[in-house]
């Protein structure tokens, strides 16, 4: 009963990274997060093999939160180049300035960069490829705390400007979402985001006056 109650809620947290709004009750998340603190996010291994590396090049670009801090992640070109190519084109055409985060369950992640600010997404980005093994692209990138991948719809190739950060592991995602990079500093931060902004509902809707709002987000080496 408690791997199906696992598994039930697993599904329901990965519904939840898809762009629009997807109901789901969260009331066995505990069973997900346990209280436990987590490594720092690795590229290569495995969550049976933790000592993986994170090595190749690499671009750190900060996302500056109002009222929050500074959250800096590292960008794996040689992961997802694709997906980081796309998301440093609109990092460079200042397309995240002022945009907030709409969806955030504290223990699993918090997802933004939507221009409508509600999930649906408005068409001004053009879909990328799903850089995942479930689309037949190798990513090492596991989904540990700290690393940073794309929202997407049941398409595998619909990401576009969508993105969430992970303020928990959730190794089920591995394969079926392209993770791309990790946070190098600030996972106070996400941490703070992720617990202390109230939400609508048990899929972590915000409302747009409670968003936290990325300031600015910049290429910062």
């Amino acid at each position: 009963m408690k791997k199906a109650l696992r598994l039930i809620l697993f599904m329901c947290l990965a519904l939840a990274l898809t762009v629009g709004l997807v109901a789901c009750n969260g009331d066995n998340e505990e069973e997900y997060t346990n209280g436990q603190e987590v490594e720092p996010p690795v590229v290569q291994g495995g969550p049976e093999d933790p000592a993986g590396t994170w090595e190749g090049e690499m671009t750190k670009v900060k996302i500056e939160f109002e009222d929050f801090g500074d959250v800096i992640v590292e960008l794996n070109h040689e992961a997802a180049p694709q997906t980081v190519d796309n998301f440093l084109r609109l990092v460079n055409d200042g397309f995240y300035d002022g945009l907030g985060f709409h969806r955030i369950i504290s223990g699993f992640m918090i997802q933004g960069g939507d221009p409508t600010g509600t999930g649906a997404g408005d068409g001004s980005v053009e879909n990328i490829v799903g850089e995942f093994a479930a689309n037949g692209i190798e990513n090492p990138i596991h989904h540990r705390r700290g690393v940073i991948s794309m929202a997407r719809t049941p398409d595998f190739d619909s990401a576009s400007s969508q993105f969430f950060i992970m303020h928990q592991d959730g190794f089920f995602l591995d394969g079926e979402y392209a993770g791309f990079g990790r946070v190098v500093e600030g996972m106070d931060v996400v941490d703070a985001i992720a617990e202390n902004t109230p939400v609508t509902d048990g899929n972590g809707s915000v409302l747009p006056e409670n968003h936290p709002k990325m300031l600015r987000v910049s290429v910062i080496d």
